[in-house]
């Protein structure tokens, strides 16, 4: 029964990592035409990356990548707590 809960775990993070992508890469495109509260819907990373990203003076691209791992990562976290909700939800009505 464990290995079948990290299974589990593991195909959530998956979906989650995938799901926040996209919704990035979906957000920054529709950034410039609608307002920051409908994109942070879609995207809470991008806005919480715009917050956190550190302010140095390296290089134009090391402060892009760093801007884009927090992006990324707050964004699969956001979709993986969705994806497990909406997982707990189901598996608690087909057990009812």
């Amino acid at each position: 029964m464990p290995q079948r809960r990290l299974l589990r775990y593991l195909l959530l993070a998956a979906l989650g990592l995938i799901a926040g992508v996209a919704a990035l890469a979906f957000a920054v495109s529709i950034e410039p035409q609608v307002s920051a509260p409908v994109v942070a819907l879609f995207s809470p990373g991008l806005k919480f990356a715009e917050m956190v990203a550190p302010e140095t003076h390296k290089s134009l691209a090391w402060t892009f990548s760093w801007f884009l791992r927090i992006a990324i990562a707050a964004n699969a976290v956001f979709y993986f707590a969705i994806f497990a909700l909406l997982a707990y939800f189901a598996e608690r009505r087909r057990s009812n």
